[in-house]
């Protein structure tokens, strides 16, 4: 069956070290659209995030964020899904890794993305970009930031690195969570049972896209399920070896147009 939709990670897959999308890439993505090829941006960033890093590339529509759990079309600003982390599961998880690494300070990300509530500490650990600039109106207490469900769980340290933070996570295994990394300096958690590959699927399912029709690219930790689950999986050449070991194909590195070359060479099977 030939390839009907493919799904990016954005971050060091679709984006070069510069953050642009090589020319290469978006002919290679227009040209896969003429024919009748979906495209899908999925990300550890929430939807609005993406559509300021695609800005004036022309790939705008739908996208799925925040590690597979939200998807949005972002022509309309419409939400088409989302899955949140209870109160008690993200309160378990803070409240032990706190209790091994003191001083991780955290942000509950909701509304599809569109609120940010750190908790008091938070801002101060942040570097320029993080979060895609989001708007803060101030820090909360910690009880305000997990007395809601969150979207996305941000987890930070100003001295203890996210991969640290993550084996920390895992070794817990709170119920209800799911961390993982992206490459941002920070743990990420979704809700118990979501990654990118259910993000993906789900989305699928609302379009009417079989597995077996998707081409996926992904670079990193978080993209290990995705790749794993799609038709074709490829890992673009700087990508993390948990990446390259779930792809079924590796292409050239993003600075090199890696997901451009590999849709030329789709296109290229699939017209004969």
């Amino acid at each position: 069956m030939p390839i009907r939709l493919i799904a990016s990670d954005v971050d060091d897959t679709l984006l070069r070290p510069d953050k642009s999308v090589g020319p290469r890439t978006l002919d290679a993505l227009a040209a896969a659209r003429a024919a009748g090829i979906a495209f899908v941006p999925i990300s550890g960033r929430h939807p609005f995030s993406i559509r300021g890093a695609l800005a004036g590339t022309g790939l705008e529509g739908p996208a799925i964020g925040s590690n597979g759990a939200v998807a949005a079309d972002l022509t309309r600003d419409l939400v088409l899904f989302e899955e949140v982390i209870s109160v008690r599961a993200q309160t378990e998880l803070v409240t032990r890794v706190r209790a091994e690494v003191p001083g991780v300070r955290c942000v509950s990300v909701r509304d599809a993305g569109r609120t940010f509530v750190p908790e008091r500490g938070y801002v101060g650990m942040m570097d320029p970009g993080d979060h895609g600039n989001p708007t803060v109106v101030g820090e909360f207490d910690l009880d305000e930031v997990l007395g809601t469900p969150s979207l996305k769980l941000v987890l930070r340290h100003d001295t203890v690195d996210a991969d640290a933070l993550l084996a920390v996570a895992r070794r817990l295994a709170v119920p209800g969570v799911n961390p993982t990394t992206s490459g941002a300096p920070f743990l990420e958690v979704s809700a118990g049972g979501v990654n990118k590959a259910t993000g993906l699927a789900r989305y699928c399912a609302l379009v009417g896209v079989e597995r077996h029709e998707v081409l996926a690219f992904g670079d990193n930790r978080n993209d290990v399920e995705l790749l794993a689950w799609a038709g074709i999986g490829v890992a673009v050449a700087n990508a993390l070896p948990e990446a390259l070991a779930a792809a079924d194909e590796v292409t050239l590195s993003s600075a090199d147009d890696g997901v451009g070359v590999r849709i030329e060479r789709l296109l290229a099977d699939q017209n004969g």
